[in-house]
């Protein structure tokens, strides 16, 4: 689940500039190899999972992304256990979909983009209520009830 949000946060604003932290050293620190291939689905996968949890597309769009992706089952002592086979190259990409799903199935609308309109990271709410609305508390969310207590009083 961490691959998937540090996926999906990789696109982040800085200085109200978007910076791209997708390259070959994240790609390997993810478990990946960094190549061409694999960086090109993971662009594609961020983009698409990212339009996906904003809903402004539904998640058929992802269905290219698991071509040639298989589940295998596994009986061992401890029981059966499902592994996945995708091409090398595909294993990030598919992976975070695969997460995607399982957060929606398990946790549904918790995962969802900051409410600041001026931020582009994702928020995985964890909270009880289910209503955190900021990426982080301390940089958005502290922002915005500055801005509003600054147009009550002004």
């Amino acid at each position: 689940m961490v691959a998937l949000l540090d996926l999906l946060n990789s696109r982040p604003l800085v200085n109200g500039e978007e910076q791209d932290a997708l390259d070959r050293q994240w790609a390997r620190e993810h478990g990946g190899d960094g190549s061409a291939a694999e960086l090109e689905l993971l662009i594609r996968a961020r983009d698409l999972l990212r339009d996906v949890v904003r809903g402004d597309s539904s998640p058929a769009v992802l269905r290219p992304l698991l071509d040639g992706v298989r589940q295998v089952p596994e009986i061992s002592a401890d029981g059966l256990r499902w592994s996945v086979e995708t091409p090398p190259h595909a294993r990030l990409a598919a992976g975070a979909v695969l997460d995607w799903a399982a957060l929606e199935k398990d946790l549904p609308g918790r995962l969802r983009a900051c409410a600041n309109d001026e931020c582009q990271l994702f928020l995985l709410d964890r909270s009880r209520a289910n209503r955190a609305r900021w990426c982080s508390m301390a940089a958005c969310g502290n922002r915005e009830k500055a801005r509003r207590h600054y147009q009550r009083n002004h």
